[in-house]
């Protein structure tokens, strides 16, 4: 009878803390709000919201490194355009004077005195071409400018991918404040009843700092959560060439996952796919093939001889001091051939020797190209096949932590539950959602840096490649 007494007495006890917390349910949320304004956004009145389809359009826009490799294309035409201005002479029309006064050896080599002045008037055309230097440079400088738009292209795909993952991290951010704002506002709310309870005197103290410790620790993960979001918003707009004073939000929490690469494609297809398309090894072949023609122009350029034309066609007057001056037509030719030895021309091994270490070294780096682009085709194949089975394994969790959660309600409705399984079990389904976010974010980035791994990236094609995994559902 005593034990039936004393556990009669625990039930009616927990019933009536039970019945107190029931009643406090309902009660005023102000307190709530006003600790969740402990952790504001940094400016409230400058937020501009931002969807995928627009950081991809702006990436391949205003991407300061795309706009510097496009500098670098100008630079590279604008060589170009001078190595093709070689072949051309220069045109230099003026007017000469010239005097002699004193001594001076005739054509018989007798010293005698003479005073004479002579001057032309007309245009003198003159010009010294390197034929072989200028042919072999042309065809360099043609090369070149290939590589440096290739290379604007790479640029662009790589603006692309990382203000796509900016995004990403964005919308993690902004949706993991979300769920970090609504456990803090639980974990409070049921603080605040258990309070309610220990002043009425049915509740036990202990359980009430439990409570409150789990509001602190949620409240702290809160703050982290907008602090994570306020340095992606900004980083976002760095790579956007935004201001990075606005505070850029997601339109969509990011909460869907897309597919861009067939999952079951195999690797050696998509290793293959990578080599025809990315615009790095069709820079490296151009910048290979710039190397070979300048090893080229070292080696046979200077068998080609050097060429040097100049021709005057003016007029020529003067004559001696204190006789009459002439002036009348007067032309010019002369035509040059010749080669040059030594430096720069024929003979010179240091010339030969740095422009095959040019090439080899060209070769050596579009071999390092092929390892490096095959291991990031696997590495990020690998990335996304794992982010999709922990987005699987997350959901589950989640599954798992909400019927816990009502669960442990459940108990708590028939005064069999305890404060620690209501705070274990929210912990739990706030931990799986977050553990879901981030597999979900992970696993968007890992698309993009697959799809720019095999060469298919760019702000057009990006956007016309979204779609929505039918397979699976984001969870709430």
């Amino acid at each position: 009878m005593k034990l039936f007494s004393e556990a009669t007495s625990r039930l009616c006890a927990t019933a009536a803390l039970l019945g107190a917390l029931n009643c406090l349910v309902a009660a005023d949320t102000t307190n709530i709000n006003e600790r969740i304004r402990v952790a504001p956004n940094l400016d409230t009145n400058n937020v501009s919201f931002i969807d995928l389809p627009t950081v991809l359009r702006l990436a391949g826009a205003q991407n300061l490194d795309i706009q510097i490799a496009r500098q670098r294309l100008a630079e590279a035409r604008a060589n170009r355009e001078r190595a093709l201005w070689q072949f051309f002479p220069s045109i230099t029309p003026g007017v000469s004077y010239r005097r002699h006064d004193n001594l001076l050896q005739d054509v018989a080599g007798n010293i005698i005195p003479v005073h004479k002045d002579s001057y032309t008037v007309g245009p003198s055309l003159a010009g010294q071409l390197e034929l072989g230097d200028a042919i072999y440079k042309n065809l360099t400088s043609r090369q070149l400018v290939k590589a440096a738009d290739y290379a604007v292209e790479s640029q662009r795909q790589e603006a692309i991918l990382a203000a796509a993952q900016g995004y990403f991290d964005l919308s993690k951010a902004q949706a993991s404040v979300g769920v970090a704002r609504e456990a803090f506002r639980i974990s409070t709310n049921y603080s605040e009843q258990i309070q309610q309870a220990v002043s009425a005197g049915v509740a036990f103290k202990g359980d009430l700092l439990r409570a409150q410790a789990q509001s602190e620790r949620n409240l702290l993960i809160l703050r982290q959560a907008q602090e994570q979001q306020r340095v992606a918003a900004a980083r976002l707009a760095q790579t956007l060439h935004l201001d990075s004073t606005i505070d850029l939000l997601s339109h969509d929490d990011g909460a869907i996952p897309i597919s861009l690469v067939d999952s079951n494609a195999s690797l050696g297809t998509l290793v293959a796919q990578a080599m025809s398309s990315r615009p790095e090894f069709k820079e490296s072949r151009a910048l290979t093939e710039a190397a070979r023609q300048s090893r080229k122009g070292a080696r046979y350029g200077p068998i080609i001889p050097s060429i040097g034309a100049q021709i005057f066609v003016g007029g020529l007057g003067g004559g001696r001091d204190g006789a009459p001056g002439t002036f009348g037509e007067s032309e010019d030719y002369l035509l040059t051939l010749g080669w040059r030895i030594g430096p720069g021309g024929l003979f010179d091994r240091g010339r030969i020797h740095a422009s095959e270490a040019r090439y080899q070294l060209a070769e050596l780096n579009r071999a390092k190209l092929v390892d490096e682009v095959t291991r990031q085709v696997v590495e990020s194949q690998t990335h996304a096949q794992s982010q999709a089975d922990q987005m699987a394994t997350a959901r589950r969790a989640i599954q798992s932590a909400e019927e816990a959660l009502s669960l442990t309600e459940a108990r708590k409705e028939f005064a069999v539950g305890a404060v620690l399984e209501t705070i274990q079990a929210e912990q739990d389904l706030t931990r799986a959602r977050l553990d879901y976010l981030n597999a979900l974010a992970e696993y968007n980035k890992a698309e993009y840096a697959l799809q720019k791994a095999i060469g298919g990236l760019s702000s057009g094609d990006a956007s016309a490649k979204l779609k929505t995994k039918e397979t699976e559902g984001a969870p709430d």
